[in-house]
């Protein structure tokens, strides 16, 4: 490891939830599109703000509860009407009310795992380290402050115009945030 730095953004600090909302709109009115806010708390203009679009886990969960119910179905189906049919008390192989208990848990364990592992899979997790924690005071965050990162990857980013234009929107400090180097 040789210690080099690379720029990763410029992060401003913010004192109030509003102050962030209202950077992060000026921000991406200023044609940004890479950015982040941090928040001790959930904030809910800044999905609107930072211009987030809706997550399709909800989709991928209905689908994966209409799989898993098919699926418990069909299984029994096939292990009481084609593989092994016993036919006890006169009962109809295909009987739909006692596959009822067995298809519902199938379409609760479908959606339940494709919850879990669509969420962490679309948040990118796990992630132990990221360029952000590097900034000073960024442990703030997790106490009473708010910050906008601008990532240096977008394609607006310069760095003298960025920082300017953080400090333009009265923020009460603005840092270069870098990542290390292997």
């Amino acid at each position: 490891m040789d210690g080099r730095k690379t720029l990763y953004g410029v992060m401003a600090e913010f004192d109030s939830p509003r102050e962030l909302v209202a950077a992060s709109r000026a921000a991406r009115e200023a044609g940004f599109t890479k950015m982040d806010g941090y928040s001790p708390f959930p904030i809910h203009e800044m999905d609107e703000a930072l211009g987030i679009k809706r997550t399709i886990l909800p989709y991928l969960i209905f689908a994966a509860g209409i799989l898993g119910g098919t699926g418990g179905f069909m299984l029994q189906y096939y292990t009481h009407a084609i593989d092994y049919p016993l036919n006890v008390g006169g009962r109809p192989f295909l009987s739909i009310p006692s596959f009822i208990p067995i298809t519902f848990e199938c379409i609760v364990l479908a959606a339940a795992l494709t919850a879990v592992v669509g969420m962490i899979i679309l948040n990118g997790l796990p992630q132990p380290y990221h360029p952000v924690f590097n900034a000073p005071r960024f442990a703030l965050a997790s106490r009473d402050k708010f910050f906008l990162a601008i990532e240096s990857s977008d394609p607006k980013f310069d760095h003298d115009e960025t920082t300017q234009f953080l400090q333009n929107l009265d923020a009460r400090e603005v840092f270069d945030v870098t990542e290390d180097e292997d």
